[in-house]
C-alpha cells in the first residue's frame, strides 16, 4: 500500500501500529522514499478484506494484493548441449545468423562490424530467476556486472544501498546477496543478450564483453515471482547505474505500484522492455503485465518464427504489442556450462535489450523514450505482422544502428501523466475542403533530417471560430498501406480538448488521432456547415499545426466531423511524425 503524498512520517508510523494491532498485519518492508509499505496477513485475514481495510484509512493512496508474476518461456527443448555441441550445430547452419539460428536475419552480424571501438559499457539488468554466473560465456567475456564499491565478503553494506556484499547483484526471491540461477531461464535470456552483442557461439573462445549484465533474482525456481520482489529489482536497477531493464516474465493483474516503480524507471532515462506473453492473446482485449503499462519507455515483444510470421504462441496486439522479434527455437546459454534451446516472448524480448545496450555504447545519453523510437521506426516491415503488432516490423539491429550513429538525439523525453485507452471506431463523412499550414519550426537532426521524437503524451487542441461537438478528422499518409484496409489508419490517444463555440468555452475528449483527424466526444450541440480551425501541438511542443475546414455529418457514424482538403505535404509529414507511434484504431 501507499501513503497519500502529503502524509508526514508521524502519521505513517501511526498507520502502521494500527495495521499491526488492529487489522493483523505485520509490516515486511518499506519503500521510504514513496512512503509505500508491504505486509504481511496474520490470523487468518483475506487478503481482499485486507486492502479494503486499508482502502478506508483517509492517509492511503492504494492498496492491492502481492501479485504473482511467471516466466514467458515453454522450456528448454530437448536435452542440454555441451559447448563442442551447441558450436558444432551452430556452424551446422552455415550461413544462418550466428545467434538465433533463423531465417529471419536481424543483421547482427552486419550491426556487429558497425559498432564504434569506444569504451561506453552499457549495463542490462536482467530481471529473472538469476544468471549461472560460473558459465564460461560470462566469466571468459567479463560479462557480470561487478559492484566496485561493494567490498566482498566483509558482511558489510559498503556503498549504503541497502544490501550487504551485493557484489554482482541481489537475490530478492530469497533476500540474500547471491544471484545464481535456479531455475536456467534467467540464464538462457542473460545469454541472448550478450549474443545479441557479440557472438558467443561460433569461436571456442569468447571475446571480453562491450555490455555488462546485472543479475537480479526475483523468480524462484518454479519461475514464479511476487510484484514487491519486482518492484524492489527494478529501484535496484535504476539506483545501481543499468541503462536497459530486461523483463521476460509477466501475468494479467495490473499493479499500480509496480506501474509506480516503471515510472521511477522512465523518470531517469531507462529502456524497460518486456516480453508480450506466450498465450496466443490480443492483449489489446485483454492485457499483460508490466507488457501493457503505457509508460513511454515499455517495449512490448512478440515472437517471431523463421518465416518473420508470428508465432504460434505469441500474444499480439495492433496498439498494445510494439515490436516483434525472433523467438522460436532461440540457442542460448543454460546452467553449468551448456547451452539449449528454448521459444517464448521471453527469447524475443532478451533480443531487444541486447540491441539497445548496442544502440547505447554508440550514444550513452539515449534515454527509454527515444529508445523506442528508434526500435520502433528503424525496424524491418512484415506484411504479416499487419494488425499484429504496432510497427508492423520485426528488429532489425543494422538498420537502428547506422540511424543511431547518423544521428544525434536531442535529450528529450515527455513527462507520462496517465495511459490511453483503445479508441472507437469512426470515420468521417463526404468529401470537404479547407487548409493545413505549417507553424512552428521541424525538429532537426545534426544532419537537418526531420526526425520529431514519438511519445504516447496528450496532444493540446484548439478549436476556435466555429460551433463543433464530434469531429472525424486529420488523416494520416502511411508508407504501408495493404489492400482490404481503409486508406489511412486512426491511432489511440487520450487527450483534453477545449473548444470555444460562440463565446462559449465547451470541453470534450479526443479519442483517436490520424492524419485526417481528431475524435472528439462532447455533450453540446452543433448545426452542420460552420467552419472551424484547429491548433495541434505536437507532444514535444516544438511544432504545431493549423487545420482550416467545413463541419460535416457522417450519416454511418451518426456523428460530426470536419473535413479538409489540398493539405501540404509537408505537414502531413509532421503529423505522421506525431502519430507514428499511436496505437492504431481497429
Amino acid at each position: 500500500m501507499k501513503m497519500k503524498d502529503n502524509v508526514g512520517e508521524s502519521k505513517t508510523h501511526q498507520f502502521i501500529g494500527k495495521a499491526s494491532l488492529s487489522h493483523k498485519m505485520s509490516l515486511k518492508r518499506s519503500w521510504r522514499r514513496f512512503n509505500m509499505h508491504q505486509f504481511k496477513l496474520q490470523g487468518g485475514k483475506s487478503v481482499e478484506d485486507a486492502v479494503n481495510d486499508m482502502l478506508l484509512d483517509p492517509d492511503v493512496e492504494f492498496a492491492e494484493p502481492n501479485y504473482i508474476f511467471e516466466k514467458q518461456s515453454a522450456g528448454i527443448e530437448g536435452a542440454p548441449m555441451s559447448a563442442m555441441e551447441a558450436i558444432d550445430a551452430v556452424n551446422a547452419m552455415g550461413g544462418a545468423d550466428s545467434f538465433n539460428q533463423t531465417a529471419a536475419d536481424i543483421n547482427v552480424e552486419e550491426a556487429w562490424a558497425e559498432m564504434s571501438s569506444n569504451s561506453n559499457v552499457p549495463i542490462v539488468a536482467i530481471i529473472d530467476s538469476g544468471v549461472d554466473y560460473n558459465h564460461y560465456v560470462f566469466v571468459e567475456s567479463g560479462a557480470i556486472w561487478k559492484n566496485e564499491d561493494e567490498i566482498p565478503g566483509n558482511g558489510i553494506d559498503d556503498d549504503g544501498n541497502g544490501y550487504i556484499d551485493d557484489v554482482r547483484g541481489w537475490n530478492f526471491a530469497y533476500n540474500n546477496n547471491d544471484p545464481m540461477d535456479d531455475d536456467n531461464h534467467g540464464t538462457h535470456v542473460a545469454g541472448i543478450v550478450l549474443g545479441t552483442t557479440q557472438d558467443i557461439l561460433k569461436n571456442p573462445s569468447v571475446d571480453p564483453a562491450k555490455i555488462r549484465i546485472m543479475p537480479l533474482k526475483f523468480l524462484d525456481q518454479y519461475g514464479s515471482g511476487s510484484t514487491s520482489d519486482a518492484i524492489e529489482a527494478i529501484n535496484y536497477a535504476v539506483n545501481n547505474g543499468a541503462s536497459v531493464i530486461n523483463n521476460s516474465w509477466g501475468g494479467t493483474s495490473f499493479s499500480q505500484s509496480l506501474q509506480d516503480a516503471i515510472l521511477t524507471a522512465y523518470n531517469h532515462g531507462l529502456t524497460f522492455v518486456a516480453a508480450a506473453g506466450n498465450a496466443t492473446n490480443n492483449n489489446d482485449e485483454s492485457p499483460i503485465y508490466p507488457a501493457n503499462y503505457t509508460i513511454p519507455n515499455v517495449i512490448s515483444i512478440a515472437a517471431t518464427n523463421y518465416s518473420d510470421s508470428l508465432a504460434s504462441f505469441s500474444n499480439y496486439g495492433s496498439s498494445t504489442v510494439h515490436v516483434a522479434s525472433p523467438g522460436v527455437s532461440i540457442l542460448s546459454t543454460l546452467p553449468n556450462d551448456s547451452f539449449g534451446y528454448s521459444s517464448g516472448t521471453s527469447m524475443a524480448a532478451p533480443f531487444v535489450s541486447g540491441l539497445a545496450a548496442m544502440l547505447l555504447r554508440e550514444q550513452p545519453d539515449i534515454n527509454g523514450y527515444q529508445m523506442k523510437g528508434v526500435v520502433f521506426d528503424y525496424s524491418y516491415g512484415v506484411g504479416g505482422l499487419y494488425g499484429k503488432v504496432a510497427s508492423q516490423s520485426r528488429i532489425d539491429a543494422l538498420k537502428a544502428i547506422q540511424f543511431v550513429q547518423d544521428n544525434n538525439l536531442d535529450a528529450y523525453q515527455p513527462e507520462w501523466t496517465g495511459s490511453r485507452s483503445l479508441a472507437a471506431d469512426g470515420s468521417a463523412g463526404g468529401g470537404g475542403c479547407g487548409m493545413i499550414a505549417k507553424v512552428l519550426s521541424k525538429h532537426n537532426n545534426k544532419n537537418g533530417r526531420n526526425t520529431p521524437p514519438w511519445g504516447q503524451t496528450t496532444l493540446l487542441l484548439s478549436i476556435l471560430f466555429a460551433p463543433l461537438i464530434m469531429m472525424n478528422i486529420l488523416r494520416i499518409r502511411r508508407k504501408r498501406i495493404l489492400d482490404n484496409r481503409r486508406q489511412f489508419p486512426r491511432y489511440n490517444i487520450e487527450s483534453e480538448v477545449k473548444i470555444n463555440v460562440g463565446g462559449r468555452q465547451l470541453v470534450g475528449q479526443v479519442s483517436s488521432l490520424s492524419l485526417g483527424g481528431a475524435r472528439i466526444d462532447t455533450e453540446a450541440l452543433l448545426e452542420d456547415g460552420g467552419v472551424v480551425t484547429l491548433s495541434i501541438e505536437s507532444p514535444d511542443g516544438k511544432q504545431q499545426i493549423q487545420v482550416e475546414g467545413r463541419v460535416v455529418w457522417s450519416e454511418e457514424k451518426k456523428a460530426y466531423g470536419v473535413q479538409f482538403c489540398d493539405a501540404k505535404d509537408d505537414a502531413l509529414a509532421a503529423i505522421g511524425g506525431w502519430t507514428k507511434r499511436f496505437g492504431i484504431a481497429d
